[in-house]
């Protein structure tokens, strides 16, 4: 048997669109395949560097931040306490000064009671 360009070969069409339909199903697997892996491989590239930038850290770096944080927080606390007393402060300061008046006119009062002969 002699082959050469010339020679002729004769394929039910068939069979020539179910040789297609497979290399184009293998060209797509294989696509899909190496695009998967690429993105397996850049997810763990990424994991890696953050463990690392993480390692990096000290356990006292680490401590001292979670003691900053507190820090935060307990202020925050104290200056909402001081936001309250400061309103406070208001408060009895105003009372002091209505409880002086009452008390001012009471003493007119019993001035003005004892001068009428009120008193026994």
């Amino acid at each position: 048997m002699k082959l050469s360009q010339d020679t002729p070969v004769s394929m039910p069409i068939k069979n020539m669109l179910g040789i297609i339909a497979g290399i184009i199903a293998g060209v797509i697997g294989y696509t899909e395949l190496t695009g998967r892996l690429t993105s397996l491989e850049t997810s763990r590239e990424l994991f890696q560097a953050d463990l690392l930038k993480k390692s990096e850290q000290l356990p006292t770096d680490q401590e001292q931040f979670m003691l900053v944080e507190d820090l935060y927080k307990t202020v925050e606390k104290l200056e909402k306490t001081q936001e309250q007393n400061m309103t406070n402060k208001v408060n009895i300061e105003f009372l002091n000064k209505q409880l002086e008046k009452a008390l001012t006119d009471i003493e007119k009062l019993k001035d003005a009671v004892r001068k009428n002969g009120g008193a026994h």
